[in-house]
């Protein structure tokens, strides 16, 4: 019986066996139940802060999605919620992969069904998840600001956006350089991902909403491929770190990976300058894609047979 309750308490298999691993995981660490805690604690204390001043924020054209200075320039209650949930949080992951290289557990996960991609995703779907669940148990407050406070929907709706963006990134980013080993080496790529997330969205999403003056179509369609872009590249450096075996003929995955990184924000420059400033989004789909190819194993086309099996001959019996 006991048995029985369990299967129905547990947690169903289409979630797939990587993310059901994870959140095991995690929803027993107190990384997880601390913070929850805590951000509850900081965002009353930042509501009674702003509730002092009572001077309320006032709606601005460019309350768009990504816009830094808006979430700063919001309140404290939004730069407690953005530290916590889009900076804290999201840099637990720097401990996630090396569980899994350093105790050698990718290369049994990678000998059953799941692959590469599922693996780096089981885990960033964990890490964003928790951050997400843990803003959206703040949404009561955001209430609050609103009934009690001066507060626009518009800004309130950009905030909300920018946040769970920015946890995104920094969620796969973190994933990707807990791949490396050593601290240095990882406090060294978790800033070059942010160096490179900074110029690289920074670009067109500025210049979009300098030429349109408003965070309009275009200002959001470049802040929406650059959170998909800088998330993609994260989590393919993370994928790139589980291969098995490396060609001789081939450049090491990571590399071209932390190439990309670097090099993403010139492309995404000329995308935009080519573009007037509108179409930035352009230079982001194609790393996007490039980052997604890059660590592609070559494979023999599907007309081209295998080799016959090496079997020796069966040895006849001596007549007698």
């Amino acid at each position: 019986m006991a048995a029985v309750a369990n299967d129905k308490n547990d947690l169903p298999d289409r979630f797939g066996a990587m993310l059901v691993k994870e959140l095991r995981q995690n929803m027993r660490r107190g990384s997880f139940v601390y913070p929850f805690l805590g951000i509850h604690i900081f965002a009353i204390i930042a509501l009674l802060v702003e509730f002092q001043d009572q001077s309320g924020y006032s709606f601005e054209k460019y309350a768009g999605m990504l816009n830094v200075e808006l979430l700063w320039d919001s309140g404290p209650f939004w730069i407690v919620v953005t530290i916590i949930c889009a900076i804290i949080m999201p840099l637990g992951g720097l401990v996630l992969m090396g569980q899994e290289l350093d105790e050698g557990n990718h290369e049994l996960l990678l000998l059953t069904k799941l692959n590469r991609w599922k693996v780096v995703r089981g885990k960033f779907i964990t890490l964003w998840g928790l951050s997400v669940l843990t803003f959206i148990s703040l949404l009561p407050y955001v209430i609050v600001r609103y009934n009690v406070g001066a507060i626009e929907v518009l800004r309130e709706l950009a905030c909300s956006l920018s946040v769970v963006a920015l946890s995104a990134m920094m969620c796969a980013g973190a994933i990707g350089a807990s791949s490396f080993k050593g601290l240095l080496a990882r406090i060294a790529v978790i800033a070059l991902f942010i160096g490179s997330a900074a110029v690289g969205c920074g670009i067109p999403i500025g210049f979009a909403g300098v030429v349109t003056k408003e965070a309009g179509l275009f200002y959001h369609l470049n802040a929406v491929a650059a959170t998909i872009c800088y998330t993609v590249m994260g989590l393919s450096l993370a994928r790139s770190r589980l291969r098995l075996v490396i060609h001789a003929y081939e450049v090491k995955p990571s590399f071209m990976v932390v190439g990309l990184l670097i090099f993403t924000p010139f492309v995404v420059g000329m995308a935009t300058a080519m573009t007037v400033g509108h179409a930035g989004f352009v230079g982001l789909i194609g790393m996007t894609l490039v980052a997604i190819y890059a660590d592609a194993t070559p494979k023999a086309p599907a007309w081209v047979k295998p080799p016959s099996p090496n079997v020796p001959p069966p040895m006849q019996e001596a007549s007698a």
